[in-house]
């Protein structure tokens, strides 16, 4: 899709992973269980959680980069993967 001048954003919990495959814009989750969702919030917070994700992938599919970059909810991007450290 990429290549075809489609933006993409990957959701996922497994990070490294998804860095050495390539791709290009990653936006990290929270668990394996529940990567969208975080049971052990109240309903309100868990909402706020899920929206701070969703406009974090938005706004991730808006930035153009050009190696796999990393994206956090609630939080600008955080860093090109090659070169970057990770916590």
């Amino acid at each position: 899709m990429e290549r075809a001048g489609i933006p993409t954003a990957l959701l996922c919990n497994l990070v490294s992973i998804a860095e050495r495959v390539g791709a290009p814009r990653i936006v990290r989750t929270r668990g394996i269980p529940y990567p969208t969702g975080d049971p052990s919030l109240d309903v309100d917070a868990e909402k706020r959680w899920r929206r701070e994700l969703v406009d974090c992938a938005l706004e991730a599919l808006q930035t153009e980069v050009q190696e796999p970059t990393v994206f956090e909810a609630g939080q600008a991007r955080v860093a090109a993967a090659a070169g970057a450290d990770h916590a």
